[in-house]
């Protein structure tokens, strides 16, 4: 599959703001690019951007309902009412109810928090949860990650006495629950400055918000708990700009230097201790390991061991959930291989198709999201993975980048028991009668509103550079736009008429990767780069025919020197100029 390469050249507009950020940027032209594509375009963004500070928070109470959540909260504690917090399964709700519950716990004790299971309750706010909370006194249920969806189970609870405030970051409909207070940023006419926040940063800003009310002024009580935020922002794949930008750096500034007890345990495990974590790290090491609690045992043991407050009883809560890690990981290589023998073997799911649906009754559901994943970074196609649980068809979906998957979902919505998500990821539910047409009009939708350029993936450059223009000191800026992820992803470059220095040669277990010497006509400088998967180009490279490359900039070692830089391509194209 060809990769596209998109680069735009700032206007006459954004060059001069550039020109105006310079010396914010040590007089890198390269860096004050970078500022303008993330949004920055004046010296005090850029101060801001570099140094992000807990003062540029927004005020919580800039959320709708917000003062009816807290007031709410507070008359429950005053009355001394037993209060429940309750949470979706994955890693963004678990956390998301330690950071609420360890926060209250400081202040109230009549308190307890619920995670549904995924194969028993399914997602969102259960019955049999609210039957529990009624048979328990449960007065106040705050839920977070989930229930903006939940018309008929809160107005059950409402029957029961039992009030709810929600506290979710999914997409509403019309017609909203009966809640005493809803706290979500996505709110139609809502002018919170922050409309991604994570489901655990939306119950950090309802915390924030307690504290302001009742003026509790250890803020480092707070602050500690950013590292759970920063967990889900990065295993949530929310943007990280603005406000959590603000959070992800500092809850990573956490995470490294003083975690929670549960965090400490898996990254021991993970054996990420005495090293800088990174968003990365969270994404591919951290977060599946707690979201394996939810998919293969019961998401309560997360949250058992995010509350922990004995490091020895974490370490052994960390090894199980570890193990469900383990076992998760092969259950997902046996359910996508399987997906992918379905496709071969079933030409007309794919051949002249934009999006991909593929069913089996027999796959496990807390892996089905994973392998539709899978399915959309080989085939580049929206996906949607469905099995069966509970006599009903329960599915997970992935899209594209740039493609909006929920309203695909949601133009099939009158075949749909229940769904809901984000435009990149949504979970939904149909009787298994409903898949057929289902299938046919999901298609039809995506044939219909997907653009050409969403169809094979595109590398977005950031600036194109010369081999001179990479430099100790870009690289110590280049650390400052860290935390990487969506909305700021880390910056890619492109150089162009490269050559091989007479070194370059093939490594790998099957010789499948390049590790190159290169330099061009900017500097006499050679630059280490490593190409992972790309030996095929090896002839042409070793030819000494000149290339475009487009990489990013890493440092192999701690060491501020030029031989510690290594360029880590993306992409790699002959040259034709």
């Amino acid at each position: 599959m060809i990769t596209k390469w998109n680069y735009q050249p700032l206007s006459l507009q954004q060059k001069s703001a550039a020109d105006e950020m310079l010396p914010q940027c040590g007089g890198a032209a390269p860096i004050a690019e970078l500022l303008i594509r993330r949004g920055v375009n004046t010296p005090r963004g850029a101060q801001a951007f570099f140094t992000p500070s807990i003062a540029d928070l927004h005020d919580p109470f800039l959320m709708p309902d917000m003062d009816k959540a807290v007031n709410r909260l507070n008359k429950a504690m005053g009355a001394k009412e037993r209060i429940m917090i309750y949470g979706d399964y994955d890693v963004d709700g678990t956390t998301a109810v330690a950071l609420v519950y360890k926060y209250l716990q400081n202040y109230y004790s009549n308190i307890e928090y619920y995670i549904p299971t995924r194969y028993e309750e399914g997602y969102g706010i259960s019955l049999k949860s609210i039957d529990y909370a009624a048979e328990n006194d449960v007065k106040l249920v705050i839920v977070l990650d989930c229930g903006i969806k939940a018309i008929d189970e809160i107005a059950y609870a409402k029957e029961k006495g039992i009030d709810f405030i929600i506290c979710d970051h999914h997409v509403p409909d019309d017609i909203l629950p009966p809640a005493v207070a809803i706290l979500n940023p996505k709110m139609p006419n809502t002018t919170y400055p922050c409309p991604h926040l994570s489901g655990c940063g939306v119950g950090f800003k309802f915390m924030q918000a307690f504290a302001l009310s009742n003026g509790l002024s250890n803020h480092n009580e707070l602050e500690s708990l950013l590292d759970l935020v920063a967990v889900s922002i990065a295993a949530d794949i929310v943007p990280i700009v603005g406000e959590n930008r603000v959070m992800a750096y500092h809850g990573l500034r956490r995470l490294n230097s003083n975690p929670n007890l549960g965090l400490r345990s898996i990254i021991r495990l993970c054996k990420l201790t005495n090293k800088d974590i990174t968003i990365s790290d969270v994404i591919f090491k951290i977060g599946p390991r707690i979201n394996a609690s939810g998919r293969m045992q019961s998401g309560i043991e997360a949250v058992d061991l995010l509350v922990c407050r004995d490091l020895h009883d974490a370490y052994e809560k960390g090894k199980d959930i570890d193990q469900y890690n383990r076992n998760r990981k092969e259950l997902d290589k046996k359910i996508t291989d399987e997906a992918n023998d379905l496709i071969e073997r079933n030409v007309g799911i794919i051949h002249g198709k934009r999006s991909i649906v593929v069913y089996n009754k027999d796959w496990h559901k807390g892996i089905i999201g994973i392998v539709a994943s899978r399915l959309t970074e080989l085939y580049y196609k929206p996906s949607v993975v469905l099995t069966f649980s509970n006599g009903i068809a329960t599915g997970s979906s992935r899209s594209v980048q740039g493609f909006d998957i929920y309203s695909a979902v949601n133009s099939t919505r009158d075949l749909l028991e229940n769904f809901g998500g984000h435009t990149y990821a949504v979970g939904l539910s149909l009787k298994e009668e409903n898949i057929p047409e289902f299938q046919r009009r999901f298609e039809e939708y995506v044939a219909t509103h997907i653009q050409p350029n969403q169809l094979s993936p595109m590398i977005d450059i950031d600036a194109t550079i010369e081999f001179a223009d990479i430099t100790p000191e870009l690289v110590a800026y280049l650390k400052k736009f860290n935390p990487f992820g969506p909305g700021n992803q880390n910056p890619i470059f492109c150089t162009r008429n490269v050559f091989d220095f007479g070194t370059s040669k093939l490594v790998g277990k099957n010789l499948e990767h390049i590790k190159l010497e290169l330099e061009d006509d900017s500097t006499s400088r050679v630059i280490n780069a490593i190409a992972f998967n790309m030996a095929p180009y090896f002839e042409h490279i070793h030819a000494h025919k000149p290339i475009d490359i487009c990489y990013t900039i890493e440092q192999s070692k701690h060491s501020g020197s030029l031989d510690s830089i290594q360029l880590m391509i993306k992409d790699i194209r002959p040259s034709t100029e």
